[in-house]
């Protein structure tokens, strides 16, 4: 899941300066972590402790309330209110890559991503956006090829990943829905060679720049069996300690020795 906070913090200052192109720099003074992270450990602090998701969220809103949450999410946590508002944005994605890398078969973590996601996001775009990056995490960390992933996950969820990433990058424009951006970041991790190349990829096409980079993030970690140690390092030097230590305890139990 680090590879997922990785990619938004790399995109954090770029979501409203969009970059149209992969020579950037990684890092600078401006990075930040956004509500994609704190809700991203918020769901891996709930299945460490097995404690309810929703709670968790509330939680972690109040600790974190200027993240930059979406509007309605916003109102949702802040009213501490329990029942899902029907949404399809990207929010069902971003947050979802513990789960992806937490269960044993391809069908819990389906099962476990759709109730994770459902929680806020019960709209059908909001529970595939959700469901397939779970998937897609999960068969990229259990030795699936490119192929085979992107197989699967249009024939499952019926995205189109038959674009290319410079077909998509000049008339791409902010869109924070599922179906408006999860196949973006799909087809982004799709056409890289490590995992930095994803992140510029995926930063590259614009739009809602933090949040693909975070779903592109959290598939490549898992495809390429990590992040290098010095995007790492940085993250961790981004984050304060509680969500430093969340991070470190998850990767810890799930991905020991990566």
């Amino acid at each position: 899941m680090i590879g997922a906070i990785a990619g938004d913090i790399i995109g954090s200052i770029y979501e409203f300066a969009n970059m149209k192109s992969m020579d950037f720099p990684l890092f600078s003074p401006g990075n930040y972590f956004t509500d994609d992270s704190v809700l991203t450990i918020a769901l891996a602090d709930s299945i460490l402790s097995g404690e309810d998701y929703v709670d968790k969220m509330h939680a972690y809103f109040a600790r974190y309330p200027d993240a930059g949450f979406g509007g309605n999410f916003f109102h949702w946590a802040r009213g501490k209110k329990r029942e899902p508002y029907n949404s399809f944005g990207n929010g069902a994605a971003m947050r979802i890559s513990p789960a992806g890398y937490a269960y044993d078969t391809l069908e819990e973590t389906l099962f476990q991503a759709q109730g994770f996601t459902a929680t806020t996001h019960n709209h059908p775009e909001g529970i595939k956006g959700g469901c397939s990056t779970a998937a897609a995490i999960f068969l990229a960390r259990t030795g699936k090829s490119k192929a085979e992933i992107k197989e699967y996950i249009q024939s499952t969820f019926g995205y189109d990943l038959e674009r290319t990433v410079d077909e998509i990058r000049p008339g791409y424009e902010f869109d924070v829905s599922c179906q408006g951006s999860v196949p973006e970041a799909m087809i982004a991790f799709l056409e890289s060679k490590d995992y930095e190349d994803a992140i510029r990829k995926a930063v590259s096409l614009g739009g809602d720049s933090d949040t693909i980079a975070c779903i592109t993030g959290g598939i490549a970690q898992a495809f390429y069996g990590g992040v290098p140690r010095e995007i790492e390092e940085k993250v961790y030097s981004i984050l304060d300690e509680p969500l430093g230590d969340m991070t470190r305890r998850f990767m810890d139990k799930f991905l020991p020795g990566k």
